[in-house]
């Protein structure tokens, strides 16, 4: 994936699929644009310090069931494996999980490539002696194998509840293609939020600092950027919204006031209270993210959760696909 810097606005190399996401994004109705483009390097640093909120409970549940499960997960995932971690950000967790099983090598996969080399850097000054191989692309996409883990016993990480940013069927299919590109036999270590109730869930997507805010706004931000947008972002607002029926946080951007602008030169309108729809959050009970799992490919051998029941880690393996029960 071509580099996203700021410059890239100005010199004609946004990339192609960023801008078609936008421009469709934009035009149709509902308006929404994928989540996978907040990402761009100030958009990760926002996230980063999203991560630290007290009100953003996912993370500081997740390092901590890390650091309890380490010596379970380490004789359950094989010696000598290399570990994928598919959006590695800024790899804050990793450290623990790199702690407790000893891999042979660690493979960073992230759209931000300026972030993920700094975070490699930094990691490798931690474990000096591992190989440590980034991969800077959208592991949305088919990313190729690294030849240097083809023959390595594989553990997938995916941290941070990141598959429920995914419609269902979406969800599914990245679940496959992970199938399928670390092969049979393969683990994967997912993190899923669970269902509870709004008064917990709407502060985490809207804090009172303003940080997920700001996160939000950045997305206006970088369309103007780099597809010579003209968007105005003091006419536009950060929404978070709890929709029971389809168990997700939804978050907007939401106009507030009669807007016109551009962006690549196509003209758009938005009334005062439209919105354009920017990320969901999916929460799953137990028996749901099981069933998703299953329905990916991947089998769930081991779960743990945190003392409320808010966060879970699943340890899957891709284990035969049987055609009968």
């Amino acid at each position: 994936m071509l580099k996203q810097e700021a410059e890239d606005g100005q010199s004609g190399l946004a990339d192609p699929h960023f801008r078609a996401d936008v421009l469709g994004g934009l035009a149709a109705r509902p308006r929404a644009i994928p989540a996978r483009w907040f990402y761009d390097r100030r958009g990760s640093e926002l996230f980063e310090g999203i991560t630290q909120l007290p009100e953003y409970y996912p993370t500081r549940t997740e390092t901590a069931l890390l650091l309890q499960i380490a010596r379970e997960l380490a004789a359950s995932v094989p010696p000598g494996a290399a570990v994928i971690e598919f959006g590695s950000g800024s790899s804050t967790k990793t450290p623990l999980l790199l702690r407790s099983i000893a891999p042979a090598a660690y493979v960073p996969i992230d759209i931000s490539g300026d972030f993920l080399r700094a975070s490699a850097r930094a990691l490798g000054e931690r474990f000096p002696d591992l190989p440590i191989l980034p991969v800077e692309g959208d592991f949305l996409r088919p990313v190729p194998l690294l030849a240097e883990v083809s023959e390595m016993p594989k553990l997938g990480f995916f941290p941070g509840s990141t598959i429920g940013n995914m419609n269902a069927w979406h969800a599914v299919d990245l679940l496959r293609a992970m199938r399928a590109w670390l092969g049979e036999g393969a683990r994967l270590l997912i993190g899923m939020d669970r269902v509870k109730g709004p008064e917990v869930l709407i502060p985490a997507y809207d804090d009172a600092q303003g940080v997920t805010a700001a996160f939000n706004l950045n997305l206006l931000a970088r369309i103007n950027r780099e597809l010579r947008g003209t968007i105005p972002l003091d006419a536009f607002r950060h929404r978070a919204i709890w929709n029971a029926d389809a168990a997700r946080i939804e978050m907007h951007l939401e106009a507030t006031r009669d807007v016109q602008f551009e962006v690549e030169g196509r003209p758009f309108a938005i009334a005062t209270g439209e919105t354009i729809h920017t990320e969901n959050s999916h929460k799953y009970g137990p028996n749901g993210g099981r069933m998703l799992l299953r329905a990916g490919g991947w089998t769930p051998t081991a779960e743990w959760t945190d003392p409320q029941g808010w966060f879970a880690l699943v340890l899957c393996e891709a284990q035969p696909i049987r055609s009968a029960p």
